[in-house]
């Protein structure tokens, strides 16, 4: 377990599991009457305020256009959880059993698995923004009269009427972006030993 390789997979398979201390991502929303912008944490398993009743007040505002409520759970923070502890138990086998050519396979799998879930987020954001109630009290269209859709961004910034939405990796999500970095790290460090055995 000296090698380099196999210590960086190991670290890079535990990193992951700062996930359930950090934040994976935030939503932050500025307008003129919020002199405090309203903002959400996103956990893999929880949403969570930014400010106290952030959550609340972005519900209620949202109502007004038809949007639905953030739901205090979705499916996914059952099967996210469950998926980052399996892979990490994972990670840390093939760091003490496998071969850098596993290190490798490993991280593209990460690699895949992590864009499955960007695509998820995408999903629900354009579900959320899109998906209103006819019935709601206010009502907007685009210019070309089609229903005006509130989707925040998936990354960067966005105007949505006069609020100015913000879609930020956080702590979380970096911590995952290094352990699938030093994976990649482990694969070229375990080439490289396993030529020197060669030699």
């Amino acid at each position: 377990m000296k090698k380099k390789s196999r210590i960086l997979m190991l670290v890079g398979a535990l990193l992951p599991l700062f996930l359930f201390v950090f934040p994976l991502w935030n939503i932050t929303l500025e307008a003129p009457q919020y002199p405090t912008p309203l903002g959400m944490d996103i956990y893999i398993n929880d949403f969570a305020d930014a400010n106290p009743h952030d959550i609340k007040n972005i519900n209620l505002m949202n109502h007004y256009v038809g949007m639905k409520y953030i739901p205090d759970a979705i499916p996914e923070f059952k099967i996210f959880p469950a998926g980052i502890i399996i892979t990490t138990i994972i990670g840390l086998i093939i760091a003490f059993k496998g071969n850098y050519k596993w290190f490798l396979g490993w991280f593209i799998f990460m690699v895949l698995l992590s864009s499955a879930g960007i695509y998820d987020f995408y999903l629900w954001e354009h579900d959320y923004g899109h998906n209103l109630d006819p019935k709601a009290i206010m009502k907007f269209t685009n210019p070309d009269g089609s229903v005006m859709g509130f989707q925040p961004p998936l990354f960067g910034s966005k105007d949505i009427l006069n609020f100015k939405a913000h879609s930020y990796p956080q702590l979380g999500a970096y911590f995952l972006g290094l352990g699938m970095a030093l994976q990649l790290a482990a694969y070229f460090f375990g080439k490289r030993e396993n030529k020197k055995n060669k030699a």
